[in-house]
């Protein structure tokens, strides 16, 4: 199966739908558009501060939407090196970008190798549900 053409193939991502791209030693983390669309329109976001350190399969943050309140997980671990400061005032960049502008965290990468156990893009999209 391969991915859908919205779905970026240079991306890394988890079962959680939660996609990570490498950036040399760092990594940059958001939700795929499967899990915005899910959510509904994201009016509030929690994330850990620069300096803290995550571990993958931990809890990161947490995204508020007009449905739901849903956790988000570190795919990978490190030190968070950058939040998406525009998501304070612009929540709803991760629903019109979630790929681009709505990014979420930088994270410093502990152990590139945490990248190789995450989904490529088609294997994350044979979990989705068929459209």
């Amino acid at each position: 199966m391969t991915a859908p053409p919205e779905l970026p193939t240079d991306l890394r991502y988890t079962s959680e739908h939660e996609w990570v791209r490498r950036e040399g030693a760092a990594a940059v983390v958001g939700i795929t558009a499967f899990a915005q669309a899910e959510l509904g329109d994201v009016v509030y976001l929690e994330l850990p501060a620069v300096g803290a350190r995550v571990v993958a399969g931990t809890r990161l943050g947490e995204i508020e939407s007009v449905k739901t309140v849903s956790e988000v997980f570190a795919p990978v671990s490190g030190e968070v090196i950058a939040v998406n400061e525009a998501l304070s005032d612009h929540p709803e960049l991760v629903n019109s970008d979630p790929y681009g502008d709505g990014w979420m965290v930088r994270v410093q990468l502990a152990d590139a190798g945490e990248l190789e156990a995450l989904l490529d893009a088609a294997a994350y999209a044979a979990l989705l549900p068929e459209a």
